[in-house]
């Protein structure tokens, strides 16, 4: 826990307050905007596919972009600009996130395919499962071409000690039993209650909610390695640190959708994570640290509903 604690105190030494209090009103406006006038609810997720996608597309890349840009008045001596890597992956980043969030063509066939309430199972599980090697097949094409010699996949490196990470949940656990006990968390998880119609009437019926929570948790892999091994890593030779705050605010967009509390947490998180990554070179921290949380929140929804009907 030290060293990762040595590793926060790096980067906030090294870290312009200025550039961070500008690009964090930034991020809050966005927050306030979606929050208060439905800025995704109302605007984004709406229309064709095309425009979804191209809204989306707009949203994320507005933020990770500024997220950069805003840099330029507080540092003379940036030139990542003049890398040509550099803006393949700030179009790259946000384009594959929009096609991901986009990505539903296939769900007539589950339709036509699985009944009520079955349906619901296949739909949600297939569509994160897809949509994950939908994401990450395309980031390996990219270290592929661009980073093979030079560093292995984009956060596959081992980490070397797992307890700093578990001490992070332990630490977490109480800010997610706070939340257990609010309307807008409990109307958010757990997610499980999407397929509450599939009936259990023996030990083999689990199973299907097995599937589920499983599904749900392999999309936390695309998200990690996407964000905290993608957007930092294939950028760490011509960025440097450089990279993380920018991750960090196009991240915080991604939770626009969940409630208040979590999408202002996951941008001070994911830029924790982000450093660790950093230094690291590794996300399976980082991912250790979603899927715990993530399975806790589905735990903390289940209580808190039941508690709450009870």
């Amino acid at each position: 826990m030290k060293t990762i604690i040595t590793y926060f105190k790096s980067f906030f030494k090294t870290l312009n307050p200025f550039y961070y209090i500008t690009v964090s009103a930034v991020i809050a406006l966005l927050i306030y905007l979606n929050y208060r006038h439905g800025l995704e609810r109302q605007f984004i997720d709406s229309g064709s596919r095309g425009e979804r996608f191209f809204k989306y597309f707009l949203l994320f890349f507005s933020a990770y972009a500024l997220g950069f840009f805003i840099q330029l008045p507080f540092n003379r001596n940036i030139t990542w600009y003049k890398q040509k890597w550099f803006w393949v992956i700030l179009f790259t980043g946000p384009i594959l996130f929009a096609w991901k969030v986009n990505l539903n063509f296939f769900n007539d066939w589950i339709k036509s395919t699985w009944v009520f309430p079955y349906y619901n199972v296949y739909h949600y599980s297939i569509n994160w499962i897809v949509r994950v090697l939908a994401i990450l097949l395309p980031v390996i094409g990219i270290w592929w071409v661009k980073d093979k010699n030079d560093q292995p996949f984009y956060g596959v490196k081992k980490t070397q000690n797992l307890r700093p990470y578990f001490l992070m949940i332990a630490v977490l656990v109480p800010l997610i039993v706070a939340a257990s006990t609010q309307p807008d968390f409990l109307r958010m998880y757990p997610k499980a209650k999407n397929i509450s119609e599939v009936p259990v009437k023996t030990i083999a019926d689990y199973g299907y909610y097995l599937f589920f929570e499983l599904s749900y948790g392999f999309d936390f892999v695309s998200i990690e390695f996407f964000f905290r091994g993608f957007l930092i890593l294939s950028l760490i030779k011509i960025c440097g640190k450089d990279a993380i705050i920018p991750m960090a605010a196009f991240y915080c967009t991604i939770h626009f959708g969940k409630p208040l509390g979590e999408a202002i947490s996951s941008y001070f998180g994911g830029m924790l994570l982000g450093i660790v990554a950093y230094h690291t070179r590794s996300v399976w921290g980082g991912l250790i640290v979603h899927l715990g949380i993530a399975w806790l929140m589905e735990l903390g929804g289940w209580l808190g509903n039941h508690l709450l009907h009870t």
